[in-house]
């Protein structure tokens, strides 16, 4: 499963999400969405975004983290 990470990221760079909001001129809400991980479909223009203000990598700001729920056969 793929999670964000961005939480973690603004947190240790001491960037509030509403400044991120303003470097990537995307609106609060839709930063909030991402913030939380609360994201089904990830928009590459908005982590195009993210990353250039952030300048940072995608592997920055996205983790991938095994289902434990699926047992192998």
């Amino acid at each position: 499963m793929v999670r964000l990470t961005i939480d973690r990221y603004l947190n240790q760079r001491g960037i509030t999400r509403y400044e991120l909001a303003k470097r990537t001129e995307i609106k609060f809400q839709t930063i909030d969405r991402y913030y939380k991980n609360r994201v089904v479909r990830y928009d590459s223009y908005i982590l195009d975004r993210i990353c250039m203000a952030l300048e940072c990598d995608l592997c920055d700001i996205l983790a991938y983290v095994k289902d434990e729920d699926v047992s192998a056969p």
